[in-house]
């Protein structure tokens, strides 16, 4: 069951929602963009919350600062990675050694960008990557990357744009484009779960 709780983002208190699970594996799932009403309760977030939590591993969603009752503004994506990292010392500070970060449309662009990239983390898993509304340019290789999902009439996420990044991203990483499915996944959510879920076992 989730948990309410907060933590410190430097000067910055942030809000998220916690489950703990006996494995020391834990999954930090972010959300879209808050310009444009992304937070963690975005029902894409709660269908990847939902996969890992099906798998017993611990998760945390939060939102970054400026969003809901997170303190702070929004900075472009800059302080945004830095929320990210004070998620990851809150999950290993709970105990948790293996850590997968997944983004959904602009979580996985703060997650490309990240100033560094803690030994805790073993992978990256991006859902919808907006590469066609958020420049990815300045990003080079993701040896972490493991896993994009998209959908076919994705129009911020194109499939072969997406098929083209991943030549420099991680070629290796795996790539699952959903049918008849747009940016926001509306009745898609099953078989967005499912691919976690296959992916995870």
């Amino acid at each position: 069951m989730e948990k309410h709780i907060t933590f410190a983002s430097k000067n910055l208190t942030l809000e998220g929602l916690y489950t703990k699970h006996s494995d020391t594996r834990g999954a930090i799932i972010t959300h879209p963009h808050p310009l444009y009403g992304g937070d963690m309760s975005n029902p894409v977030v709660e269908a990847l919350v939902r996969s890992y939590n099906y798998k017993n591993i611990t998760t945390l969603r939060f939102n970054f600062r400026g969003t809901g009752r997170s303190e702070g503004k929004h900075d472009g994506g800059l302080g945004e990675g830095q929320d990210i990292l004070a998620a990851i010392n809150f999950l290993v500070g709970k105990g948790i050694t293996s850590i997968q970060l997944v983004g959904y449309s602009f979580g996985s662009w703060v997650i490309a960008h990240l100033p560094e990239v803690p030994e805790e983390v073993e992978a990256m898993i991006f859902i919808s990557p907006p590469i066609a509304f958020i420049p990815f340019r300045d990003v080079s290789t993701l040896p972490l990357l493991q896993l994009v999902i998209t959908g076919e009439e994705d129009e911020f996420a194109p499939p072969q744009l997406i098929r083209q990044a991943l030549q420099d991203w991680n070629p290796d990483a795996r790539f699952e484009v959903i049918d008849a499915t747009d940016h926001f996944y509306y009745g898609s959510f099953n078989a967005l779960e499912d691919l976690m879920e296959n992916f995870l076992s």
